[in-house]
């Protein structure tokens, strides 16, 4: 892969001023045209050999583009902040919106990825960082996202000649660090393990670009040139839909029985004994959240199901047992201005606690094959996709110790009709019923086949879906709370058990 960037390529100074005008107005040109169309983000990635001339591309670009609408982002190593938190989170939350453009150096290859090429001992976990890489790229683009991957490529004598000129002078001695000096060391055995991770991320839909960085007016025309190009052809096929579908078909089964029409609903519980359990339970979560070993955890709890079956009262028993300082609870409604231009998981990954806190989510992610199914609101090719991306984004949190704790409140159609009409009654619980509301009773059927879909595809060994009858509101909080203990305890390896 390397070797079409090894043939020593030139551009005299006369010709790269002309190049360079001729370039500088085409780049600006479709930058703005990205601008005004607002319907793609750019991601420019660049990598590369070491003094291969990232930074001078990416200054250069700068300088070339309206800086107003374009970021740049390096990774050194993890902040406090973004060690507590999932190894893309960094990642995630600097996401350009469409219509803007952002580099970063190195990115996703940064980090973990750069670890795992020098230190070969662990295939495993190389393979690992490896198949992340490859989802996420695959999920950016079916989001829409153009990622332009850049190898800067030298070689051997060149990054010979370039570290010993640069730390031979004082002023430039400090843009040599110990690790290029390590890969130059390293450099032939570097370079087979990157030739290795660049054919297995060579990305149909985000390919690597390999470019000679020995002569920087090369360098310069040859990467300001193909971005101008990928932005062109992708504004153009941008009014394209993409169709494709990721996942197997949906097919009704055989005797017509959906997974939730045979949840039991109804249970019995007396108010009495409920404040009694209750106590227990909230006790009970709140040693857990005091033990020594869930500083190095966070939990995330997910609440889905019908309109009016309790989610709100849950979530409520369960904050009442945290301290305030501890927990976060993000209600999601419909997508605002901000979170539209972004890849739909962004909203999300935005609100991912710190190892020691927890986020209750009030509706989710799920929202995509859910309401956006059942309202046609996404396509049949993006929510069908959505499950094996909601998958991986669980399973990826869930390495990095973040308890995922999913609970589906089910309630009938008749007592939902009830609690409707109840609310509509009480003053104080006016704001809790919208017309919308009433709406989504029209559509039950709809929404009972795509939930026990969504159950089906997505309840996991790792993060598996607790279904609660929640008809009696009593019960319902207390199995939401019981179970949240128990998987917090599995995680902890820890054993608290209830008072009977």
């Amino acid at each position: 892969m390397f070797e079409s960037a090894e043939l020593g390529h030139k551009i005299d100074k006369a010709a790269y001023q002309t190049f360079e005008t001729e370039l500088r107005q085409s780049l600006l040109s479709i930058q703005y045209d990205l601008l005004q169309r607002g319907v793609s983000p750019v991601v420019i990635l660049l990598g590369g050999v070491p003094t291969a001339g990232k930074g001078e591309t990416a200054n250069l670009l700068l300088e070339w583009l309206d800086p107003r609408h374009i970021a740049t982002h390096a990774f050194a190593e993890p902040t406090d902040e973004e060690a507590a938190r999932p190894p893309f989170w960094r990642y995630w939350r600097v996401l350009p919106p469409k219509g803007k453009m952002a580099i970063l150096f190195g990115g996703w290859y940064s980090g973990p990825m750069w670890d795992q090429m020098q230190d070969q001992d662990n295939p495993v976990a190389y393979e690992r960082e490896l198949a992340k890489i490859v989802r996420l790229e695959k999920m950016l683009a079916d989001e829409g996202v153009l990622v332009l991957k850049f190898w800067l490529h030298l070689p051997k004598d060149q990054l010979k000649k370039n570290i010993k000129k640069l730390s031979a002078d004082p002023l430039t001695a400090w843009r040599i660090e110990k690790s290029d000096e390590w890969f130059l060391k390293n450099y032939d055995q570097m370079i087979e393990r990157y030739r290795d991770l660049l054919l297995r991320t060579n990305l149909a839909d985000a390919p690597w670009r390999v470019i000679e960085g020995s002569n920087a007016n090369y360098r310069n025309i040859s990467v300001g040139r193909q971005i101008e190009e990928a932005i062109r052809h992708h504004l153009e096929r941008a009014s394209v839909k993409q169709n494709r579908v990721d996942a197997a078909p949906l097919v009704p089964s055989i005797d017509g029985v959906r997974l939730l029409d045979k949840l039991p609903l109804d249970h019995d519980l007396s108010k009495e004994e409920y404040k009694i359990r209750l106590e227990e339970l909230q006790g009970r979560l709140n040693g857990l959240t005091r033990h020594p070993k869930f500083k190095n955890h966070s939990v995330v709890c997910v609440f889905e199901g019908m309109d009016a079956a309790g989610k709100g009262g849950a979530i409520r028993r369960i904050t009442a047992a945290l301290d305030a300082r501890q927990y976060r609870t993000i209600p999601i409604a419909a997508p605002t201005e901000e979170e539209r231009a972004q890849p739909y998981l962004w909203r999300f990954w935005r609100h991912l606690p710190p190892h020691g806190q927890i986020t209750l989510f009030d509706r989710s992610w799920y929202g995509r094959v859910l309401v956006e199914r059942v309202e046609g609101f996404a396509s049949r090719a993006d929510w069908m996709r959505a499950y094996g991306e909601i998958n991986d984004f669980e399973a990826q949190i869930g390495m990095a110790n973040v308890i995922v704790v999913k609970f589906w409140l089910a309630i009938s159609n008749e007592e939902q009709l009830k609690r409707f009409k109840g609310r509509e009654a009480i003053e104080y619980k006016r704001f809790k019923i919208t017309d919308e509301d009433w709406r989504n009773r029209e559509k039950w059927d709809e929404y009972i086949t795509a939930g026990s879909d969504l159950i089906e595809r997505t309840s996991t060994p790792a993060s598996p879906w607790h279904l609660i009858g929640a008809n009696n509101k009593y019960y319902a909080r207390l199995e939401v709370l019981r179970r949240l203990c128990e998987q917090i305890e599995a995680a902890l390896d820890v054993n608290v058990k209830e008072k009977k």
